[in-house]
């Protein structure tokens, strides 16, 4: 008989990383909730969200400003995806890659946000409404960062959402940052834009930061995954990828001149990032490519012979035709021997002609 596991245990369960930051969530965002209860939101706004007017004075809001959840939809959807991706992540890379990732995501997004909007200000000059009308909070930019993780780990993974729709794991980052897109022409900047950054600063930082502790290239740590299936363009359709390509490998130049990645001999030389095979994913895609090369290099030959075999197999038999017929028109016994003006049989000529005919379909043969 199976015995249900209690409250505490289940708890237990959970990896710490993903449970200290669960805990974090509910306690800010149910703080916050008493707040607006009580009527103080305005007064405290500051030192709990991130509002590019102010933020320069509480800077521990570019991470804390995460774990407030506004709305109630906002924290629902947050407790149910969240929590359970950073479970199944922290088991995988451990406490510290975890940390990194999350911190790294939120930070990075939060301060593109905060410039964005300082740029908005100084070009029109509308303070109230990018300096102290942006209120920047929640965990929108760790969302879509976890599905651009999952996209990396289990990019042909079908997922279920609401009992209804079914889509592959690599097709739900653009999907969110498409309706993210839509939102923020409509008006809504606030939080919504965070997606945006969200999605590149998760891809960034896999692409290149991320240490593979496992996956290791002659016993060397490596960083990032530089595989084909993961690069830039492998987001975008086709037509963009030549445009792309060339502003990529161009900011990839640039960071390896600054020092800004971790690179190797092989990034300084190749002067991409698509192609440097550095992690161990991308060596055994390598690998494959080359082994799926040669299967079709052996197919190829194989069926060459064949083919050869039975071109070469007309022209002979075409040729004993052709010599058969010659021997049968000189030599047939109804024509009788001929002769010449002397009245001697033509026999030493006849037996000339089938002496050739037959070294020559003795050589047709031999060939």
């Amino acid at each position: 008989m199976a015995v249900l596991s209690s409250p505490i245990q289940l708890i237990q369960s959970i990896p710490p990383v993903t449970r200290a930051f669960t805990f974090a969530t509910i306690l800010f965002s149910g703080f916050y909730a008493w707040l607006r209860y009580q009527g103080l939101d305005s007064t405290y706004a500051h030192w709990f969200l991130l509002i590019p007017g102010t933020s320069l004075f509480s800077p521990w809001t570019f991470l804390t400003s995460a774990l407030v959840e506004l709305s109630i939809f906002e924290f629902i959807a947050t407790m149910i995806f969240v929590p359970a991706s950073l479970k199944y992540l922290e088991r995988l890379w451990g406490a510290v890659e975890t940390i990194k990732f999350i911190v790294v995501t939120i930070v990075a997004s939060n301060i593109i946000a905060f410039g964005l909007n300082w740029i908005e200000f100084m070009a029109t000059g509308w303070s109230d409404q990018f300096l102290y009308g942006m209120q920047y909070h929640g965990q929108m930019a760790l969302q879509i960062a976890l599905l651009v993780a999952f996209t990396q780990l289990i990019p042909e993974h079908q997922v279920q959402i609401m009992g209804i729709f079914k889509a592959r794991v690599k097709s739900l980052p653009m999907a969110y940052l498409t309706l993210s897109t839509v939102l923020c022409f409509l008006g809504w900047q606030d939080p919504w834009i965070l997606i945006q950054f969200g999605w590149f600063v998760g891809w960034v930082y896999l692409r290149f930061y991320k240490k593979n502790h496992v996956e290791t290239v002659g016993g060397v740590d490596t960083y990032g995954d530089r595989s084909e299936t993961f690069s830039l363009i492998s987001w975008f359709p086709p037509f963009m990828h030549r445009p792309l390509t060339l502003l990529g490998n161009l900011v990839f130049n640039l960071a390896n001149r600054f020092h800004l990645i971790p690179t190797s001999a092989a990034d300084l030389e190749s002067g991409t990032y698509n192609q440097v095979p550095l992690s161990a994913r991308a060596e055994a895609e390598r690998r494959r490519a080359l082994a799926l090369k040669a299967l079709d290099q052996r197919l190829a030959n194989t069926s060459s012979p064949v083919g050869s075999a039975s071109t070469n197999t007309a022209p002979q038999a075409a040729h004993t035709q052709s010599v058969s017929q010659s021997r049968s028109d000189g030599a047939s016994p109804s024509d009788g021997p001929t002769t010449n003006t002397n009245g001697r049989p033509h026999d030493r000529e006849k037996h000339a002609s089938e002496a050739d005919g037959g070294e020559n379909l003795t050589k047709s043969e031999s060939q």
